[in-house]
């Protein structure tokens, strides 16, 4: 083998561009002159960055300590910056202080600095899992603001969350009223009054004001701005943001809601409540008197590449206060709490509309069937969360057999009509619109209905749709384990994988392959009896071969689509087809005899053929009519 040779020339000239790049580099380095310039030179930008923040909160935010009586400077300096509200300055409560109101189910934290509540907490619900000791906290570290853009009368525009308010606790029998009062002068206010009752998640929340026709520009709305960045909840990130969105009430009673966009904005008229909706828990803010128009915003802030994320949702509103009589006067409500259809529909206020529990005939399913059944299941009989499901499922499929049998048993008759199909295709085979005539000639005669298959089985699709919206609402089965899951709303991980697979995930349900190995059996089972009722039509697709790539195909649709669903719904397709399984191995082994149903067609052939339905009527009258028309062109040729 050749030696490689290194020619000396190249060795030189690489070691003299090498050294001429180290001499530029070393010539360009600042001197420790330029680096000192440098340094002073940003931090004057820094330090004229902080002074201009500095001067802008001068100009729009309330001073947080209250000015010292008798010192007419510091007054005199608040009323350039307040004008008429500078009095809220000067009083007591002009500092950064806290009135917390709570009963049974909820604790909230209303700050003097913008009256709003700053906290808000479900003392009933742990977030992440069972145990986690860590209580839902809906608002809490500045996530959230209520804002009312001031336009006063000298021009200024000032926000309530930057102005102090004075807080006054009072008790109405066991009812907690807090009134927060923004003053301009001693009976001039501003003022948010939140009543809370015991054992309630239902807050009053009345605005209003008096006296301030001179402080206040009447002539146009106020602002009012609500803000909400959403916590994480729950152990699926992905699977809550999925549910989180902006619903709302408009136009008498119509529910609606944003888009899950990356972001996404929308402007709606006649909003009577508005909804800040996660997973399992919700902030609503309802009016008795509806904002003329509500702009929307909703934002995503879940990165698809981050596992561990602290916000899924950014939630904004904007809605107009009409003054009425040169005064604010708004009769409102806050609900912080649970996402349970049960609890959003006893306070009447169409909030149950909230859950995404499916429109038109699926909606009315799990409204009509599955909610009041489960909710019997789980909470009258009391039984386990998982043991419910299993029998919620049973009376499903149970309550649809009757069905599964007509389907089946259309199933049986055309399986044994096939030879007698198979025989016209070859006697017709260059006559296609022939072959279609005698075929329904035979159907006709043997009185098969060859639609009797299908029919059945759209009945059933529904209930199967209605569950995939069902199960990731049902509020009761959050952090209820069952088996190996510990929460059935959300995945049962048996193994974290150290990598994250496309569409799969980084960890692996048990219960979706549960499910996947189920439905491969069951189509195993139904495919050779489809293929076998379904004789071969020319020009179409080989059906045969389809249902073959279908039994591979589905289980492994349901096994991806599955692994970050909740085990609830998983638990509910395992146990559906397992059952199913069981009836039609019933059904095809024990009720149903071939030997019995070909005789019978062998009879039914000899008799008078019956009248054709409707439908089959008019197939026939299409058919002669396109052989009439093939008859005549044909002729013109």
């Amino acid at each position: 083998m050749e030696e490689k040779k290194f020619d000396l020339n190249s060795i030189i000239g690489f070691v003299l561009i090498f050294g001429i790049l180290i001499w530029i580099m070393y010539q360009n380095q600042p001197s420790e002159k330029e680096i000192a310039a440098e340094k002073a030179k940003k931090e004057l930008v820094a330090k004229q960055e902080a002074q201009a923040k500095a001067d802008k909160a001068k100009t729009v935010a309330a001073p947080i300590t209250a000015a010292a009586p008798g010192d007419t400077v510091q007054l005199a300096q608040l009323q350039k910056t307040l004008g008429g509200f500078a009095y809220s300055a000067t009083l007591p409560s002009a500092k950064e202080s806290f009135t917390t109101i709570e009963n049974e189910k909820i604790k909230l934290k209303i700050a003097n600095k913008g009256g709003y509540i700053v906290e808000a907490v479900l003392k009933e619900f742990k977030k992440f899992e069972k145990n986690s000791g860590q209580l839902v906290e809906l608002i809490k570290d500045n996530n959230s603001n209520l804002n009312i853009q001031l336009q006063t009368t000298d021009n200024r525009t000032l926000n309530s969350k930057d102005l102090f308010f004075e807080p006054t606790l009072a008790k109405n029998g066991e009812d907690q009223i807090l009134t927060m009062r923004l003053k301009a002068g001693a009976n001039e206010f501003l003022e948010y009054k939140y009543v809370l009752k015991p054992n309630d998640y239902l807050v009053g929340f009345d605005i209003r004001s008096q006296g301030l026709n001179r402080v206040l520009n009447s002539s146009k709305p106020l602002d009012l701005q609500w803000d909400l960045k959403t916590y994480r909840n729950e152990k699926s990130i992905s699977y809550e943001n999925r549910y989180a969105e902006i619903y709302y009430e408009h136009e008498d009673g119509k529910i609606n809601y944003a888009g899950l966009g990356k972001h996404e904005e929308e402007t709606v008229e006649k909003v009577s409540f508005i909804a800040y909706k996660q997973h399992f828990f919700t902030s609503i803010l309802v009016t008795d008197k509806p904002f003329a128009t509500s702009k929307l915003e909703s934002t995503n802030l879940v990165n698809d590449d981050k596992i561990d994320t602290v916000f899924t949702k950014q939630f904004k509103t904007n809605v107009p206060l009409a003054f009425t009589n040169g005064e604010i006067d708004y009769k409102m409500q806050w609900y912080f709490g649970p996402a349970d259809y049960k609890v959003l529909k006893s306070y009447d206020k169409n909030f149950e509309k909230i859950i995404p529990l499916g429109w038109g005939i699926f909606g009315w399913i799990n409204k009509l069937i599955f909610v009041p059944l489960f909710g019997f299941l789980s909470s009258t009989i009391g039984l386990s969360l998982g043991i419910a499901i299993i029998i919620f499922t049973i009376i499903i499929k149970l309550a649809m057999s009757p069905i599964t049998y007509k389907s089946f048993l259309s199933q049986a008759k055309m399986k044994v009509l096939r030879p007698d199909i198979t025989e016209l295709g070859e006697k017709y085979k260059k006559d296609p619109m022939k072959k279609q005539q005698e075929t329904m000639k035979l159907y006709n005669k043997a009185g098969v209905n060859p639609m009797a298959g299908c029919i059945p089985a759209l009945i059933q699709l529904p209930f199967m749709y209605a569950s995939f919206q069902f199960f990731p609402a049902a509020f009761e089965l959050r952090q209820k384990g069952f088996l190996w899951a510990d929460d059935l709303s959300s995945f049962d991980s048996v193994v974290k994988l150290p990598f994250h697979i496309p569409l799969y995930g980084d960890h692996i349900s048990l219960f979706p392959i549960l499910a996947a190995i189920a439905i491969f059996f069951y189509m195993k089972m139904t495919s050779g009896d489809q293929q076998m009722a379904a004789p071969q039509q020319e020009g179409m697709p080989d059906m045969a071969k389809m249902m073959k790539i279908m039994i591979y195909v589905s289980p492994l649709m349901m096994l991806i689509f599955f692994n970050s669903y909740g085990a609830g719904l998983s638990l509910y397709n395992f146990i559906s087809n397992l059952i199913t399984i069981g009836i039609m191995f019933v059904i095809k082994n024990y009720i149903v005899d071939s030997d019995k149903i070909h005789a019978q067609i062998q009879e039914n052939k000899l008799k008078e053929p019956k009248k054709p339905s409707k439908f089959q009527q008019r197939l026939q009258d299409v058919m002669e009519q396109q052989e009439a028309a093939k008859k005549a062109q044909n002729k013109k040729k």
